[in-house]
């Protein structure tokens, strides 16, 4: 079955930087593009991050350009998050998710539990 585990997030200091980690199984890691979404709490469900299968095209919202980077390794099944210069407002529960096919956007079928970022002094 299809399985989606995010690691390294943690507490963080504004301005400082963390890596999530998203390790797939279950499927043709490299058949489907991938990105990350995150919810604070009170808040809605922000999509933060994508990535094409074939890491040709990228998408981030305005609130992370610049900041974070997002990449994936094929031969390892697994798409990071890195986040630099940190901000309070990027305290969340950052999840995985699969998208439906290899070079689109448009829906996603399954999503990991998430890891939980906290940046604070």
């Amino acid at each position: 079955q299809v399985q989606l585990v995010e690691s390294g997030g943690g507490l963080a200091q504004p301005g400082g930087s963390l890596r999530l980690s998203c390790a797939a199984s279950g499927f043709t890691f490299s058949s489907y593009a991938m990105s990350w979404a995150r919810q604070a709490p009170g808040k809605g469900l922000e999509w933060v991050s994508g990535i094409y299968r074939d890491g040709s095209d990228t998408y981030y919202a305005e609130s992370v350009k610049g900041r974070f980077t997002i990449s994936r390794d094929n031969a390892k099944n697994t798409v990071y998050l890195q986040m630099n210069s940190l901000k309070p407002e990027d305290t969340a529960l950052y999840s995985c998710r699969k998208h439906l096919r290899a070079t689109s956007w448009n829906g996603y079928d399954y999503w990991g539990q998430g890891t939980q970022v906290t940046v604070s002094s």
